[in-house]
Parts: structure tokens; sequence; C-alpha cells
């Protein structure tokens, strides 16, 4: 257990859970949405607007990290937080799932992935041992174990060839863990002292596999659990009984993250699950598409509709798009190809998530949590992509 990691619940609501989460770089209080800074910077938007939005943790790709511009270099450079002008917490991840999403360019062996680069098609490999001296020399506060993210559907024999592998990764990536700031890893640079490793759980829709995946992911023994190989095409339905199933078997002192998930009305429903941690690169990607997040749900601004509406995006929002711009004026932006059109969608969108974990966590701190869901979730869903 990292020195500098603790994890404490403040309070309850049925499962969903008011938590506070201590890493290097500071504290995040959870449930927690963390944006997406794949490369180390967050699409269409300055790390400056990214911290004035009030967000506390980033979520940075060890792969894409890795092949450009290099950890080495990122760790001569003083560490990711240095090299990104970010003092808050910084997850990264493995980069598991970017290297098996390039079905055509990777083998998977018992020992590690080998894949060719998607830049100039160079061989590379990605190690459970590798995966966690990359973490290291970038210096993040939560590192996660390399794992098989299998897709969607999948026979359950592949299912659980893939959760069977990714347990003995973990127990390699947690030795290879601690051995760190030790001889053994001298040719590791150790950006911050007392960085956090979870584990994650996989299993497919299995329910029998993800029990076995939680017990042997727990007997390893990590500061955190992460419940990854999902929103990848199953139906939200699916996805929601194996959040509960799941969430249920871990530690209850732990943090619980869900990797990749999702939309609004996700959040909350996976909240009400157990769930503490979440990102997903909906709220980035779509504003630069177009579609803006309210409370009535989501609008597409490019619509015709828009052209002479005065109102902001969110009549009931105080981020500064709303504050200052009307739906027609970003609609312009938007069919002329301006890239500022991007930076106000993205401003609003990620203020629309943040603002909405703010809430939640009021609601389980003032025990209104389940009056909180159904207005939430009644509104939201009043109306789609219009």
């Amino acid at each position: 257990m990292s020195a500098r990691f603790a994890f404490e619940i403040l309070s309850r609501a049925g499962r969903a859970r008011r938590g506070r989460l201590h890493l290097p770089h500071g504290v995040v209080e959870t449930p927690a949405f963390m944006p997406v800074g794949t490369r180390g910077a967050v699409k269409a938007i300055t790390i400056d607007a990214v911290r004035d939005l009030d967000a506390e943790i980033l979520l940075a790709n060890t792969y894409h990290l890795h092949v450009r511009p290099g950890d080495d270099r990122i760790a001569r450079l003083g560490g990711l937080h240095a090299f990104v002008g970010w003092s808050r917490p910084i997850l990264t991840d493995s980069g598991g799932y970017q290297v098996f999403s390039l079905a055509a360019r990777r083998r998977v062996t018992e020992d590690a992935v080998v894949f060719q680069s998607h830049l100039d098609g160079q061989p590379l490999s990605l190690s459970p041992e590798s995966a966690v001296d990359i973490q290291s020399r970038l210096g993040s506060d939560v590192a996660m174990i390399l794992d098989e993210c299998p897709s969607w559907p999948i026979p359950q024999t592949d299912a659980e060839a893939a959760m069977e592998r990714t347990l003995r990764w973990a127990r390699r990536g947690r030795a290879r863990f601690e051995t760190l700031g030790t001889a053994a890893a001298a040719a590791v640079t150790v950006s911050t002292p007392g960085q956090a490793q979870f584990g994650i759980v996989q299993g497919g829709t299995f329910l029998d596999l993800r029990d076995r995946s939680v017990a042997g992911t727990v007997a390893v023994g990590f500061e955190g659990y992460a419940i990854g190989g999902l929103s990848v095409g199953e139906p939200t339905a699916t996805m929601y009984d194996v959040v509960a199933h799941t969430a249920q078997a871990l530690p209850e002192a732990a943090p619980r993250y869900l990797m990749g998930t999702g939309t609004p009305d996700d959040l909350v429903e996976s909240v009400a699950r157990g769930i503490d941690m979440f990102d997903c690169v909906l709220p980035t990607r779509n504003a630069r598409n177009g579609q803006l997040f309210t409370r009535e749900g989501p609008i597409s601004i490019k619509n015709a509709r828009y052209a002479e509406d005065t109102l902001p995006p969110d009549p009931g929002c105080t981020c500064p798009t709303c504050r200052h711009h009307s739906r027609a004026y970003l609609r312009h932006l938007f069919m002329v190809g301006e890239m500022s059109g991007a930076a106000l969608n993205t401003l609003h969108n990620l203020h629309f998530y943040l603002d909405t974990m703010r809430a939640i966590r009021k609601a389980i701190e003032f025990g209104n949590f389940e009056s909180f869901k159904t207005t939430f979730l009644e509104t939201y869903s009043r109306r789609r992509s219009q």
C-alpha cells in the first residue's frame, strides 16, 4: 500500500458512496469524473481551462505517450505533471485498450503484446513489467496494470482466456511495481513517490468469470480496482448488471473505477451501483462533433432549428460558454469550421459532466440521492439529440 494513498468513505446512499481519495498530488472528491487527456492534453482546450473547470484529476494514455514523445523524454523533463503543467493528480491507463484495438497490428503472447506503431509501423511491445516501468517514468499518481480487453460479443471460452491472462499479468505487474525504488529498478525513474497501482477486473458479460476475476485480482492486492471490458458494444442493461454484480464483490474499503463509461445517465446509474471513478471521451469527442449535453438531454448544435436561437446551450448552466454565447453562435462556428467552436463546446460538455458529479456528491451527502437520480434520469431522458 502506497504511503501517500488513502481512500475514505464519507457517506453512503444505498450502494452509492461519497468518498475522498488522497493521492501524492492532491485530493480527489468522489464520485469523480476524469477528463481524458490522451496525449497529455484534453482535446480542443488548454490545460488552464481544464483547471478552471475545477477538474481534480486527469487521465492520460500510456501507449500514446510511450510512442510519442516517449516516456524517457518525459522523465528527463521532470515527469508528466511538469511536462503538461498540471499539479493535480493524474491517472495513466496501461495502454492495453489502445493496443488491443489495433487488432490487425498486434500479436498477443504470454510474455507481452507485440504490435506495430500506429505512427510509423515500427515493431513495439508492451509487457506487464514494461507498462509499470513506463508509468513510473511518467510519474502518474495512479498506474493501471496491463490487461487484455476483449471485444463484444465474444465466446465465453475466449473471455475466460483473456480474463486468466489478465490475472497472470496482474501478478507480474504487481511484482514489478513492488520493486520500484529498489536496486532492481535502477533503470526506472520514479517520478512520483507514493504512486498507487489499480488492478483491472475482466470477464466480459459473464458473471461467473467476473467473480473469478475479482477473487484473483483482490488476492494479488492493489490500492484500487477497476472494472474493464465494458462499453464495448454490449446492451446498456447488460452493462449495468455486470457493473452492479462486480462492484458489490469488490472490497468495500477500496476505490472502484469503471473504465471508459459513459453517458451522463450511465454515470448516475453506475454511482447508484457503487462506482467511485469514471473516464470517457464522450464529452470531448461529441463536443467536436457538435453535440452538447444539457439537463434535458443532448442537442445537436448543427441542427437548423438553432440557426436563430438566442438561448444558451443549457439555460441553467453557469459554464463560460453558456454565460456568453448563444446556440445560434455556436451553430455558426460549427458550420464554418471555426476551431473556437470545438473549444466552446468542449468547455460546456466537460463542465456539464463535472457539475453532474458535484451534484451527485451533494445528493449523497444530504441523503437525497434516490430522488436526485429519479429527477435527473426523467429530465435528461426527455429528449435525445435534437
